[in-house]
Formats: C-alpha cells, sequence, structure tokens
C-alpha cells in the first residue's frame, strides 16, 4: 500500500494540497442532537427528576430503544427496497423533523454505546475511542474487547441511565446477546434494572415487549450487531450486508406490532459505515514517514489517536498534516478538544487518552496497520470519522 500523494518530510506540498482546519471539522451535535442525549430526553419524558429533555422527542410511559449497531442514517436512504419499514419511518425521525441524530467521536461502538448509557459525551465518560492509551501505563487499551483489563468503574465512574432512572421507580431492562451479560463494557454502559439474554434478534424483540408491557413505567434497551458484522467483513456495498439489512428491517417491523399501550419505540444505531478500496488504504506498519516518533498508534482505521515519544508530539503532528492533512482533519489534542471533537468538555483523567495527534477522515481514505492489527485492516466495512455516512445515525420512532 502506498500514500495517494507523495511526500516527504521536507517536501513542499503539491499545488492542489489545502490543509484542513481541525477547527472545521463538522463535530457531532452534543447537547443538541446527538446519541448521548438520547437516554436523558427519554428520562426526562417518564418524569425521572434530574434530568432535561433536549430532543425534540414527547413523552411516554414506556420507552423502547433498539440499537442496531452500523445501521447508519445514509445507508438507509440508500436502500428503501432493503429496509421497507425502517425507510417509511425516516420522515418522523427526531420528533418528526424528518431530521438524524449524530453519533458522536468517534463513531465506533465502545464510544457510542457508553454515550447512549451515560448520556454523557466522550470527553466526560472517556471511552474517547477503539482503542486509546492508559496514560499510567503507556499501553494502548481496546475499549470494546476491555483489554488489557481496567477496574471498568475506575475507568468510566459515571451512573448510566439505565442506573438512574431505576432507582427512581422506572422499570429499567437490557435484552441483548447473553454473551454481554457480564461484559466490562455492559457494566459501565448499559447496567441498571435487569439484563435479560436471548441469543436470537426474534427472541430479544418478542421480550423486548414483554417487558414493556409489565410496568407502567418502563425504560427496555435492546440491541443487534449482525448488520455491522456483515459491513465490516463484506462492505456495506455487499448483497449480505443488504440482505442483514433486511432481516433487521424485519425485526424492526416485528417489535413495533407489539408494542403495548402508551409506549414509544426509539430505532437508532452507534455509527454508520463505509466501504474502503485497497488502494485507499495507507498502511502505517509501512510507512517511515508516518511511524517516525509514533510510541503507540490508537483508534482505528478512520479516526487514529497517535500517541507521540516525549518531545515529539510537534514532529509528529507536522507529518501527519504534510502527508494527510488534505484528506484528514489532523489536530494536536488541544486543537480537537478545543474545536468540541470529544464534546463540550473533556474531564482531567480522560485528557491523556486522546492522542498526541487526532486524525479523523474526511475523504475515502484510511490509515491500517496491517502488522499490528491484522484483523481490523482487513475489514472491508469501516468507521469512526466525522463524514455524514459515519456520523449520522436514525432515530425512528413508532408510538402506540
Amino acid at each position: 500500500m502506498s500514500h495517494l500523494a507523495p511526500h516527504g518530510p521536507g517536501d513542499l506540498p503539491h499545488d492542489d494540497f489545502e490543509l484542513l482546519d481541525p477547527a472545521g471539522a463538522p463535530v457531532p451535535g452534543y447537547g443538541s442532537g446527538s446519541l448521548s442525549d438520547l437516554l436523558p430526553s427519554v428520562a426526562a419524558g417518564l418524569g425521572v427528576p434530574g434530568f432535561t429533555g433536549t430532543l425534540p422527542i414527547a413523552p411516554a410511559d414506556r420507552v423502547c430503544v433498539f440499537l442496531v449497531d452500523g445501521l447508519g442514517w445514509e445507508l438507509i436512504r440508500r436502500h428503501p427496497e432493503y429496509a421497507p419499514f425502517l425507510h417509511s419511518l425516516l420522515a418522523g425521525s427526531l420528533g418528526g423533523s424528518g431530521r438524524p441524530i449524530t453519533a458522536g467521536f468517534p463513531a465506533t461502538t465502545a464510544t457510542s454505546l457508553a454515550s447512549v448509557g451515560t448520556g454523557l459525551p466522550p470527553g466526560r465518560h472517556g471511552l474517547a475511542g477503539y482503542s486509546v492509551r492508559i496514560p499510567e501505563r503507556g499501553e494502548l487499551m481496546n475499549q470494546l474487547r476491555w483489554q488489557p483489563p481496567m477496574d471498568p468503574h475506575g475507568w468510566q465512574p459515571y451512573p448510566t441511565v439505565f442506573e438512574r432512572v431505576h432507582a427512581a421507580g422506572v422499570a429499567a431492562s437490557q435484552v441483548s446477546s447473553p454473551l454481554f451479560a457480564q461484559t466490562p463494557l455492559t457494566r459501565v454502559a448499559l447496567s441498571g434494572g435487569e439484563f435479560l439474554g436471548r441469543t436470537t434478534g426474534e427472541e430479544r424483540m418478542d421480550l423486548a415487549a414483554r417487558q414493556l408491557g409489565r410496568s407502567d413505567r418502563a425504560l427496555v434497551y435492546t440491541y443487534v450487531s449482525e448488520l455491522d458484522a456483515m459491513g465490516h467483513r463484506y462492505g456495506v456495498d455487499s448483497d449480505e450486508w443488504r440482505m442483514m439489512l433486511n432481516t433487521v428491517d424485519r425485526l424492526a417491523l416485528r417489535l413495533a406490532e407489539q408494542l403495548p399501550p402508551r409506549s414509544a419505540l426509539y430505532v437508532t444505531a452507534d455509527h454508520g459505515m463505509i466501504d474502503i478500496a485497497e488502494a485507499d488504504r495507507i498502511d502505517f506498519d509501512e510507512d517511515w514517514e508516518l511511524g517516525a516518533g509514533v510510541a503507540l498508534l490508537g483508534g482505528e482505521a478512520r479516526a487514529r489517536h497517535v500517541y507521540a515519544v516525549p518531545g515529539a508530539a510537534g514532529d509528529v503532528h507536522a507529518v501527519w498534516s504534510e502527508v494527510l492533512g488534505d484528506r484528514m482533519w489532523v489536530a494536536t489534542r488541544d486543537q480537537a478538544i478545543e474545536a468540541g471533537w470529544f464534546g463540550p468538555e473533556v474531564d482531567e483523567r480522560v485528557y491523556q487518552r486522546i492522542g498526541d495527534v487526532v486524525a479523523a477522515a474526511r475523504d475515502d481514505v484510511a490509515v491500517v496497520a496491517s502488522r499490528s492489527e491484522p484483523g481490523e485492516s482487513a475489514m472491508v466495512g469501516l468507521h469512526g470519522s466525522m463524514t455524514p455516512v459515519e456520523q449520522l445515525v436514525p432515530l425512528l420512532e413508532v408510538r402506540a
């Protein structure tokens, strides 16, 4: 793999090189239209003290949130024939405005699930990427797999919205795969109330509907991951992905048809996805320029946290800007924070988890690492950045 355009450390940029301004990146709609605003707005509608509704959604006594991993807004729009039910709901998204919400940065599962569950942006809950540096250890932590192990509540100390609404008398439950029952990510992002494991999507939809009807006030969360898996393996421009989208569409309809009275169903996602061709992938492990002065490469191919060896942060930022700055927003840690990439504020404990340099793709480009990340580098569909196909997610609504 090679650069899309050649650069050397001392070379002048080519004639059409235009450095992207990190302050001009399309920052997620924290506080007014992002995943971290969803459950606080739902809780406010349930009458739970301490919550303020910032999304234009009407109150309901029973609320189910169905999160489909990888179900981006743009992807639903492109495939009305494979997702007729979901497509029919687009006009009513976000309280009837017909607009999407944003995932948050990076647009990746661990970050987004923490944003959903805690009601906080990444700069607060601290799961600020697919993999980030453990400051006190100087090594990377994969926050999806939770490797190496860290104390979950030391890493993410805030209570979840589920815990808070359950303490206020609302029946809270999560209906998901049994594999997720005791994972650290579930504990820090989605715990509170009752966890109910079911293997198939159909079983989850049926049980979620029954859980809604068992209490006068209820908050139920359910989840499927298979669409994301098909996208990573085959790409979102594949028959395999489209067939799975059709399956997801039928699951959403199955759940909607079973809603008990006084219920609201919200279908949303943690991110979208984009296919990146082999020719548009830059291999960090084979690129001496990008690797110079880098101690650790975190994040993922479309949203990189780059950790410099001591004293080299400025040089690393300069080289990454020169090589990639016309196709990726390349920011220093402070520039990314000031621009609001991770939310309006960043907790002190989170500051050093963010890369010395943060690079987010604007164009169809990816920085892979074939030796250190062989599995991730082989994925066809990718996500993480702030482009519409990755960042925009639905907030589709059905009421009974």
